[in-house]
């Protein structure tokens, strides 16, 4: 995967897991060493100047971050180039990164910063694209309601209506609920995680989360 920033002079070209210059079974050796080795330690080699491992995180966020990045915009284009600049910046701040918190938390806070500077800078009307949200479970107070594996048409267009609904809701929480929402449901973080992001302690994460879902139950009481 290559990063294309014309622009950008000083960030390393990016292969499909081998740095130029670099053999396969080099890449290859950097896979099996991260294979027991932490993100964090991961990045104190990029800090360090190891380029093959900056690669190597590229290649095993970048597509999650756009996921997430769209989730938060709703639009494909400018979560790609928000991703993009989530990397560039990561890069751009290797030599003062320090492995105190999980290498996730400081490239989720990176994105989440970006995500909101962009809804906030933009004040348009973001283009309505869908969110893909998994299915809906218990915290969101709505479930599938499918009998077996060959739903109805009526449990079908029931199920897209819900799914409709729970992605309206979920994109109209206020902005903090919002992101809490997308990283415990979506990204899989823990409270400590999404407090860590938010800059938030762990109990006030617990409440915004509460008040995110208890607003969601309400508003979909018409669909249990």
């Amino acid at each position: 995967m290559v990063l294309e920033k014309p622009a950008l002079g000083a960030i390393p070209a990016l292969g499909p897991g081998v740095m130029p210059g670099e053999s396969a079974g080099a890449g290859a050796g950097l896979r099996g060493e991260t294979g027991t080795t932490s993100d964090a330690a991961v990045m104190l080699r990029v800090a360090a100047g190891d380029e093959a491992s900056f690669n190597y995180l590229v290649e095993k966020y970048h597509r999650p971050m756009i996921h997430f990045l769209y989730r938060m915009v709703r639009n494909q284009a400018v979560a790609e180039d928000l991703a993009q600049e989530v990397f560039l910046r990561v890069y751009r701040a290797r030599m003062s990164y320090r492995a105190e918190a999980k290498f996730t938390t400081w490239l989720y806070r990176i994105a989440t910063n970006l995500a909101v500077n962009y809804a906030r800078d933009t004040r348009q009307e973001r283009a309505a694209q869908t969110v893909y949200l998994d299915a809906p479970d218990e915290e969101t107070g709505a479930g599938t309601d499918v009998a077996d594996d060959k739903p109805s048409v009526e449990q079908r267009m029931l199920r897209e209506e819900r799914m409709g609904a729970i992605r309206s809701y979920v994109m109209a929480l206020p902005e903090r609920q919002r992101m809490a929402v997308l990283m415990h449901k979506y990204e899989g973080m823990d409270y400590r995680q999404i407090g860590e992001v938010l800059k938030l302690s762990e109990s006030a994460t617990k409440s915004l989360l509460f008040r995110a879902y208890q607003t969601l139950r309400g508003k979909l009481t018409d669909f249990v």
